[in-house]
């Protein structure tokens, strides 16, 4: 499976961005999907993922209430809706896939595919 992030960008606090992931390739139809991010220093952090072929998603404690993971199935194309941005959100975001998966892993090693990273700066 192939995975090309795009979206990403400089936003003031409290603004908005959405983030995309062209998702291409065989036996995505059972993956799961995911968010990921890493900022300098930092290790690469879970932020959100979902069942290709269902409605189970699930969101790290610090983007509830804000970032909303989703999917079209028709552009075969997965979203992260990123509300009310902070400073600390800043860090550059990949999308990953998990083949043939049946639960939602929140590590980082249990992803065989990723894309590109696209970088999200929030200024205060």
């Amino acid at each position: 499976v192939q995975l090309q992030a795009s979206g990403g960008g400089l936003v003031q606090a409290g603004g908005s961005l959405r983030l995309s992931c062209a998702v291409s390739g065989r036996a995505f139809s059972r993956s799961v999907m995911a968010w990921f991010r890493q900022a300098p220093g930092k290790e690469r952090e879970f932020v959100a993922g979902m069942m290709w072929s269902g409605d189970m998603t699930v969101h790290t404690d610090s983007v509830k209430g804000r970032f909303t993971i989703s999917k079209d199935s028709a552009e075969n194309t997965v979203y992260l809706q990123m509300n009310n941005l902070k400073p600390e959100d800043t860090a550059v975001y990949y999308c990953a896939a998990d083949l043939a998966a049946k639960f939602i892993m929140r590590s980082a090693r249990a992803y065989t595919s990723w894309g590109q990273g696209t970088q999200v700066t929030v200024s205060s």
